[in-house]
């Protein structure tokens, strides 16, 4: 198995993806929201990327609320215009956590694709 550190940003979370459970205990999709906010905010503060650009690449690939929060996008693109709300049941929860973490992976693989192939 690959170190934490040694981890591209794309595998860790599909690590986290696969073991949302042993990351933040009972998986739910708050939790998984708490989670990568709170990346997000470690690794800015610390001089990282982070999910910089994230809400953005969402919006010029999807047709979402520009004045949602990128949370509220996935719940969007997932359920449609009546999926942004915070009473979701159980199945529309697993579906909004699936489609995140396939958008939050294909938004990595474009951000290592830009840094290997930088455009001047």
């Amino acid at each position: 198995m690959i170190e934490l550190t040694d981890m591209s940003e794309r595998e860790y979370f599909k690590q986290f993806a696969r073991r949302t459970g042993m990351f933040i205990g009972r998986p739910s999709l708050k939790g998984v929201t708490a989670f990568l906010i709170g990346y997000d905010q470690a690794a800015r503060r610390h001089g990282g990327p982070g999910l910089d650009g994230w809400r953005e690449w969402l919006m010029a690939r999807h047709q979402v609320g520009t004045n949602l929060v990128w949370e509220a996008q996935i719940q969007q693109i997932a359920l449609g215009e009546a999926g942004v709300r915070p009473d979701l049941t159980p199945d529309e929860e697993t579906q909004v956590t699936n489609v995140l973490f396939d958008l939050l992976d294909k938004f990595l693989a474009d951000q290592e694709q830009a840094r290997q192939n930088p455009q001047t």
